[in-house]
């Protein structure tokens, strides 16, 4: 029988191993919490790089492939000067000035419209895009595509130096054709933009371009600026109206 001292000493050293092995088995417990937790941190960390790169990426791409409006043309001119005189703009097409007192119904034209009264609409807030009358019809077709169905004109126009160019109220914007990505950018940006006289007044009960008031009255001795006439397509959204008397606007 082994002495009541020597049992206490063993089952000391029993406690104490024991004790021992739960202090490891916490270290070696910790050890993994810490290792899981840095390889959720480090997860975490990528995802968000990713995230922020891929973020980067798009922003970096999207100022890449955002048209270049640089090259619009601006120019100043007063609103509300009415003439039923023929006009002789300096720009062709004109994007400002005296206009005939009777406004462009908007809408697509397969003819020349009248300048004065386009101008008039241009006031009003409306894009003008004109292009060269031997333009391919499927690019036409496409362009009838692009123009928004209030406050803008779609017309062929004599002596273009470009395919298409888009107007506005003081801007314009000489384009490559059809599929260049600007003309969607210049309707976004100045239609019914900050330049615009009388922006959100009326684009429709004015005139089609082929009444007597629309045709700009010739003074003695003076050639007209202007066809004297134009007749609005089956496709046109605007419906074609009572000349109203001269408008004040």
């Amino acid at each position: 029988m082994a002495p009541s001292g020597s049992g206490s000493k063993k089952a000391r050293a029993n406690s104490r191993n024991a004790s021992d092995r739960v202090a490891q088995m916490r270290k070696e417990q910790e050890k993994k919490d810490r290792r899981r937790l840095l390889a959720i941190w480090g997860a975490a960390g990528v995802t968000v790089a990713i995230i922020v790169g891929a973020v980067t990426f798009a922003i970096i791409q999207g100022n890449a492939n955002k048209p270049d409006l640089a090259a619009v043309k601006s120019f100043k001119y007063d609103a509300g000067a009415h003439t039923q005189d023929p006009v002789a703009y300096k720009e062709s097409p004109p994007v400002g000035g005296e206009h005939n007192p009777v406004w462009l119904n908007c809408g697509v034209y397969d003819t020349p419209v009248p300048k004065e009264n386009a101008v008039h609409s241009m006031e009003h807030g409306a894009v003008w895009i004109t292009y060269q009358p031997d333009l391919a019809p499927a690019d036409v077709d496409k362009l009838k595509d692009l123009t928004p169905d209030t406050y803008a004109v779609l017309s062929p126009y004599e002596g273009l130096t470009s395919p298409v160019v888009i107007s506005a109220w003081g801007k314009q914007l000489a384009l490559t054709g059809v599929n260049d990505n600007r003309l969607e950018a210049f309707i976004k940006e100045y239609r019914q933009g900050p330049q615009t006289p009388e922006p959100n007044a009326l684009c429709t009960g004015g005139t089609d371009g082929t009444d007597e008031n629309a045709t700009p009255q010739t003074p003695a001795g003076a050639t007209p600026s202007t066809s004297p006439s134009a007749s609005v397509s089956p496709s046109t959204s605007a419906t074609p109206s009572a000349t109203p008397s001269p408008s004040s606007s």
